[in-house]
């Protein structure tokens, strides 16, 4: 019990509670979230899916079948919008035309292999999907577990810190979303606004 990424989730969730994320409606609204917040803060994506609502455009299909130039124009606060665009809306095809309920009920190794294929998605994008849309217990690395890890004297790439937290934690997606989403909150409330002689997790 004296491993620091047990004592770091216990601080993080004494310091800013339970977080109950990722905030989305439906499992496509996660997939859209995951692919949008590439590059780009939150608040950006949440302006962008707002603005995907407005034109009825949260479904695989609607997404697949719309005006390339519709999309980007609500998706332009995310930063990158014509790249973003496009990978979108071949996400959306596939998703679309192979069904949601079909794909994330797959294995995660053979969901893993087959969302890594698409364009634009990557490893963080990919187990996004798989822990917040499939419900899967993957762990999800980004820039903020990356760097509070350094903080705290664990070292090592994507692959390498993803098995460290899952050798060590439970496997429960609960717990992977909630640990996931306290490093989230903590990296942008200190680790963004460089408050490091705030730090709570540099003495973990």
């Amino acid at each position: 019990m004296s491993d620091p990424i047990l004592d770091l989730y216990d601080r993080l969730l004494d310091r800013f509670g339970p977080q109950h994320w990722w905030p989305a409606e439906t499992e496509f609204e996660v997939i859209v979230g995951a692919l949008l917040t590439q590059q780009t803060r939150w608040e950006s994506v949440e302006q962008a899916i707002s603005n995907m609502k407005e034109r009825s455009l949260l479904t695989p299909a609607s997404i697949a079948q719309a005006e390339r130039s519709v999309i980007e124009e609500c998706i332009r606060c995310t930063g990158f919008y014509r790249q973003k665009a496009e990978r979108l809306q071949l996400l959306s095809q596939h998703f679309s035309k192979n069904g949601i309920s079909r794909i994330l009920e797959k294995p995660i190794d053979e969901l893993r292999k087959e969302l890594l294929s698409l364009k634009g998605v990557g490893p963080e994008t990919a187990d996004s999907i798989i822990l917040y849309a499939a419900h899967k217990p993957v762990f999800v690395i980004d820039a903020y577990t990356t760097r509070i890890c350094n903080c705290i004297g664990i070292d090592g790439g994507y692959d390498a810190l993803q098995r460290h937290f899952e050798d060590l934690l439970p496997e429960s997606v609960p717990l992977y979303q909630e640990f996931h989403a306290l490093i989230v909150i903590y990296g942008k409330e200190y680790c963004v606004r460089k408050r490091c002689d705030e730090c709570i997790i540099s003495t973990v």
